[in-house]
């Protein structure tokens, strides 16, 4: 069972594009990727919202994403937003099994 967490990051004047940049460039992105059960940790722009970044955070379950937000991380991915004045919007979803009707719809 995996867990995702999509993390709606909102601001003005390019902020939170800016925020996602600089997580990449600080290497703050790339540490959490590098953590014990972590699966996926990629920012995407909505096409219909140039003031939105999406972040797609995967786990391999709660214990993992408890560990990473005890992390020391934690405090500097919190300045981050605080420096770009970020709001946020959470999604949860846990990893179903694919349904058999589902490959059919599925190009690979």
């Amino acid at each position: 069972m995996s867990l995702t967490v999509n993390l709606y990051y909102t601001g003005e004047n390019g902020n939170a594009r800016k925020f996602a940049e600089e997580m990449e460039r600080s290497g703050v992105a790339g540490r959490i990727r590098a953590e014990e059960g972590n699966e996926r940790y990629d920012y995407f722009i909505p096409m219909n919202d140039p003031e939105t970044v999406l972040l797609i955070d995967s786990w391999r379950d709660q214990a993992a994403l408890d560990a990473h937000h005890a992390s020391p991380m934690m405090g500097e991915l919190a300045a981050l937003r605080e420096k770009y004045d970020l709001h946020m919007q959470v999604e949860r979803f846990v990893t179903a099994p694919e349904a058999a009707g589902d490959a059919k719809f599925i190009r690979k």
